[in-house]
């Protein structure tokens, strides 16, 4: 019966979260029951998506949930051995007991990082992948914008742009994830939208306007783009972080989309499952081949997943935002 610490909101925050709206909690976690495994988690992700549910959905003084990334440490399930990596949704805690079916096996991708399997080549990757390609119905030649373009998410959209053929212009938020995104993603154009407004940098970044906007940031970037936007455009909307702490900037334009037969269209990674094989397929050889570059920001132990989620919200990551629980 291990100890383990978990994270709990204890109070819903107003605005930006706030360290002591959350607490570290140690419980002891039961041995597995028949039928039941054991996991230790390794490493859990830290999410934007998050933050909508601590104003609405997560309870309080109960053990957030995450993805994570585990190992089976004691098993009475005939599915799953001892050692078995897993990936979950039982992040936000050190240990827990799981019916397999929660479950499902990870096979490490050969000559790869372990942790690429928590963006590039899992479910952050495979969003950007089905919504670029799938939503966003980009094709080659095509001018492509990516807000966030420095995130999990939105560095991997706007490199498979560029990789399909694409002139891709990308947002970000720092003078140093712009000089990444440009001088080692090679993307067309790059915009820190904290030093540009917005509007006029992204205006004279699209001569030729934009067919798929990428959108990760609502608000101003939101309208910005409208106003680029090509005939019969597309813009797959996977976030709008601008409006999870505060309330969404008002989009002035949004009669553009009638005008120009835009399809705005929001997504889940879940809508195109079907994908799944042509996205490990890809991106495993697009990773091995340096063709999809990544960054990581790993913070250690669990008491750092409050300030990890509040550095992520912040932009203070580069790339993926993951903790680490275990070796």
């Amino acid at each position: 019966m291990p100890i383990s610490r978990e994270v709990h909101l204890i109070t819903r925050p107003n605005g930006m979260p706030q360290e002591r709206e959350f607490e570290i909690v140690e419980t002891n976690v039961p041995d597995a029951a028949d039928g039941q495994v054991l996991v230790q988690n390794l490493y859990m992700s830290v999410d934007p998506a998050m933050r909508p549910r601590l104003t609405s959905g997560q309870t309080l003084n109960e053990a957030m949930m995450g993805g994570a990334l585990g190992r089976v440490v004691q098993s009475k399930s005939a599915d799953f051995a001892v050692g078995d990596l897993v990936n979950n949704r039982m992040g936000f805690r050190e240990y827990f007991v799981s019916d397999p079916k929660a479950l499902s096996k990870l096979t490490p991708a050969e000559g790869l990082p372990l942790t690429v399997h928590m963006h590039a080549l899992g479910m952050t990757g495979f969003t950007a992948y089905g919504g670029l390609l799938f939503i966003g119905a980009m094709k080659e030649g095509e001018q492509v914008f990516v807000s966030t373009a420095a995130g999990a998410v939105g560095s991997v959209a706007a490199q498979i742009a560029k990789i399909k053929g694409g002139y891709v212009v990308g947002s970000t938020g720092s003078d140093d994830k712009a000089a990444w995104l440009r001088d080692e993603v090679g993307l067309d154009a790059v915009i820190n939208y904290k030093t540009q407004p917005i509007r006029k940098a992204l205006e004279e970044a699209t001569p030729k306007g934009i067919d798929v906007y990428f959108e990760n940031v609502g608000g101003e970037h939101l309208e910005a783009a409208l106003r680029r936007m090509n005939t019969l455009g597309r813009i797959a909307v996977c976030g709008m972080i601008s409006g999870y702490n505060e309330g969404q900037a008002p989009v002035r334009n949004l009669s553009n989309i009638i005008y120009s037969r835009v399809m705005l269209r929001g997504f889940v990674g879940t809508d195109f499952m079907h994908l799944q094989p042509d996205f490990q397929r890809d991106m495993a050889a697009w990773l091995r081949e340096g063709k999809i570059k990544y960054q990581e920001t790993v913070m250690d132990g669990i008491a750092s997943a409050p300030k990890a989620l509040i550095g992520l919200l912040e932009g203070a990551n580069s790339g993926k935002m993951l903790v680490k629980l275990a070796d």
